[in-house]
Formats: structure tokens, sequence, C-alpha cells
């Protein structure tokens, strides 16, 4: 396993898609993007900005949830691709058994930035999908993600019922 830090979201131009930034912590820093839903986003917006709304958002409740059942996240590691779908497991320790729970890595994430915990992938998921970015890539990359922030800061909770 390959320890990631969450870079940011950055949302991809023309189809105002949200996608996860992920870079490898040592070796060549390869990133590993992931499209995720304008929902997910969202939250683990909240959560990097330290936002915390009235009530709990369904990333929140989870957290109580494993609270309350006397767990806590430990990890979480983004396993495979499978058509274009990633998949994730969220590793929870309850009495002194850890626990692997898959889970969409967006929803994953959200959790990992409210628990504070590490997120890795799996080596031969970062060797097929990890990308090297030109030195000049960075600044960029910082551009696209203040441009999502503006996305972010103008939606709703309504914008997302149907």
């Amino acid at each position: 396993m390959i320890e990631m830090r969450l870079e940011g979201i950055r949302l991809e131009i023309p189809q105002n898609m949200p996608v996860l930034i992920l870079r490898e912590q040592g070796g060549i820093r390869r990133i590993m993007p992931i499209c995720i839903g304008a929902p997910e986003a969202s939250s683990i917006h909240y959560a990097l900005e330290g936002l915390k709304p009235d009530r709990p958002l369904t990333h929140d409740l989870l957290i109580n949830i494993t609270e309350a059942l006397d767990a806590q996240p430990v990890k979480l590691v983004i396993t495979k691709i499978e058509d274009n779908t990633y998949f994730a497991d969220l590793h929870l320790l309850q009495e002194g058994k850890v626990l692997a729970v898959s889970c969409r890595p967006s929803d994953g994430v959200a959790v990992a930035v409210r628990a504070g915990i590490p997120i890795y992938a799996e080596d031969e998921l970062l060797d097929a999908v990890g990308k090297v970015l030109p030195t000049d890539a960075a600044e960029n990359a910082e551009e696209i993600i203040d441009d999502f922030r503006d996305f972010i800061d103008s939606i709703k909770p309504e914008d997302f019922q149907s």
C-alpha cells in the first residue's frame, strides 16, 4: 500500500464534474484523479474547511454511528478500478478487530477527512492509474481548485433535491 494525500478537488471542464485529486506521499509523487459526485465533493469541501452544519450530513452520521458502535475508522484503502469504477475499503477498529467495509472512494475520503485517518492506494492500482504531472501543472491545478471552491460556495442544499 502507498500512502496518499488529498490534494483537493478540481472541476473538470466542460462537464463541470468534480475530480478528487490524491497524491502519492513518497516516490515520484504520482497523482490519482477520481471523478466523484457533486454532493460528495461538497461534503469533502465542508470537512476540509472545518464547516459544521446545523444537523449531521451523511458522512457525519457515519462517524456518529461508528462511535455509537464503539468503533473507530483507522484507514481508507483504495483497492482497484473496474470498468472505470473505483473501489475502496474503510477499515474500522472495533473491540480489537479490524473490519474492512466496502465503500466508494469519495465517501471514504469524506469520512477520512472528518476522522483524520490516512488514505492509501494499492500499489498495483497506483501503477495502473497514477499520473506524473509536469512541475508547472501544480500552479494550474491550484487555479482549477480555486475555480471549484467558487462552484462549491455557489451551490445550495436545495440544488440536490429531486
